[in-house]
């Protein structure tokens, strides 16, 4: 049987758009890793996607992986509407071309070597891993 990985990641930027942060905390038997990483110019969504593209490439071989994150956008489109966005040549319901499918497209193929379950968490809530992993992603927009 794979591993199980709990994974628990955020984004941040201030403004959005302006300067962007994320972070991603990894927990695997007993053990922790902690990810971030800063781009300068981005966007909150941006930023939700990379931390989750980061935490499935620094794991190591194929994994059952339980990722928690805050960002609906980031749930619901890889759950609900990147299937449809592929049948429509990444395009939106209008026609119009999905935003972020660079990130889209990295994520989708990362989702196919692992066994991702992904978990929505409500934001500020109390959830000791989302509310850190939430400073370190703003930590990171403020980076030099």
């Amino acid at each position: 049987m794979k591993p199980l990985v709990t994974i628990y990641t955020d984004g941040a930027c201030e403004p959005n758009p302006g300067p962007g942060g994320w972070a991603a905390i990894l927990n695997y038997r007993g053990h922790e890793k902690v990810l971030t990483g800063h781009e300068r110019n981005t966007t909150n969504n941006r930023m939700e996607l990379r931390a989750a593209i980061a935490a499935l490439e620094a794991l190591g071989g194929s994994s059952r992986v339980e990722l928690h994150t805050d960002s609906e956008y980031l749930k619901r489109g890889i759950t609900e509407w990147l299937p449809k966005w592929m049948a429509q040549g990444w395009r939106k319901s209008d026609k119009r071309p999905v935003l972020n499918v660079d990130l889209w497209q990295t994520l989708h193929a990362l989702t196919l070597r692992h066994e991702v379950e992904w978990q929505w968490v409500r934001g500020h809530s109390g959830d000791p891993q989302n509310e850190r992993v939430d400073r370190l992603a703003y930590r990171a927009v403020r980076r030099p």
